[in-house]
């Protein structure tokens, strides 16, 4: 028996649909006609035999033989769009959307100063931009890369390592001074916590000392959050001890108006990578930003250790 050709235009119109969540829109971002759409999906469900879309008057969501089949299909469209790329003149210009996620405040603080320059030198490139402390799934969720400060695991991920970043034990002189400058963890337990919950044990603080080893302490905390930006007030008039990334607090330090606590014992570092999805087909455009983001970024001043 001769087996058919895979569908693999209706796959990538599947994908888009899935990204998009809304027939009309794939249809438009694909340069595509509506019944085009819906002809492209009817014949991968006539085909399989299952749904793979829930349609109704309001919304559409994937099926869970939808769910299982993304993954692969989202791939489909994303190495069909590197094939043509490479396949291309390659002095051609990098044109088209690309799709990014990176941690909010430093998409706010870091990224959105060096976007204005790469916007001049690629103007046919669009930026689509997903600011979250939530790690996104780069292929279910139509990614092309990401931003993560985090220490990674191993995966099936392309990840380059951009710079290292420093965690750091910070507090306001004044508050060093009415309540005491720690020397050890031990003595954390005496003193205010502002915690940020993003991390993988958000109530443990860990430190390493180079001669003593680890110390794990759970201070007590008197206020919690998921975005550490708003601790930067709360740290500066003196309201307790954090631990904050070098990025959010470089300018306190350099201007006295935060110090480094504790500076013996350090919170174990983390690192700025570009997360990519497996294939290593990439559009021009997507390697456009992965290498200006790669300069730009390693360059930041909070990443350039002073003389």
């Amino acid at each position: 028996m001769t087996r058919r050709l895979p569908d693999l235009e209706a796959w990538a119109i599947f994908a888009k649909v899935a990204e998009l969540g809304s027939f009309a829109r794939a249809a438009h971002d694909l340069g595509l006609s509506n019944p085009t759409v819906s002809k492209a999906i009817g014949r991968l469900e006539a085909r399989l035999g299952i749904a793979l879309i829930a349609r109704t008057s309001r919304r559409l969501s994937l099926t869970e033989g939808g769910r299982a089949a993304l993954e692969r299909a989202t791939r489909i469209l994303r190495e069909g769009e590197a094939v043509e790329d490479e396949a291309a003149e390659q002095s051609a210009s990098p044109r088209g959307r690309v799709r990014i996620s990176a941690p909010l405040s430093f998409g706010i603080g870091h990224m959105a100063a060096a976007l204005p320059d790469f916007m001049d030198v690629y103007p046919d490139v669009i930026l689509d931009f997903s600011l979250t402390d939530r790690q996104v799934d780069l292929v279910a969720d139509g990614f092309d890369l990401a931003l993560r400060i985090a220490r990674l695991e191993d995966s099936s991920l392309i990840a380059r390592r951009l710079t290292p970043v420093r965690l750091q034990l910070v507090a306001s002189p004044a508050y060093l001074e009415k309540h005491g400058r720690p020397t050890h963890p031990g003595q954390l337990a005496q003193h205010s916590a502002l915690v940020y919950t993003g991390g993988a044990a958000p109530g443990s603080w860990r430190f390493i000392h180079p001669q003593f080893g680890e110390e794990v302490v759970q201070p007590a905390a008197r206020m919690w959050t998921d975005n550490a930006d708003i601790l930067t007030p709360a740290l500066l008039a003196g309201q307790g001890l954090a631990i904050q990334p070098e990025f959010l607090v470089w300018r306190e330090l350099r201007a006295g108006t935060l110090e480094v606590a504790m500076p013996d014992w350090s919170p174990p570092p983390l690192a700025l990578h570009l997360i990519m999805p497996p294939s290593p087909l990439r559009p021009l455009r997507v390697q456009a930003v992965i290498d200006y983001l790669g300069v730009t970024l390693s360059r930041a001043p909070w990443a350039v250790p002073q003389s």
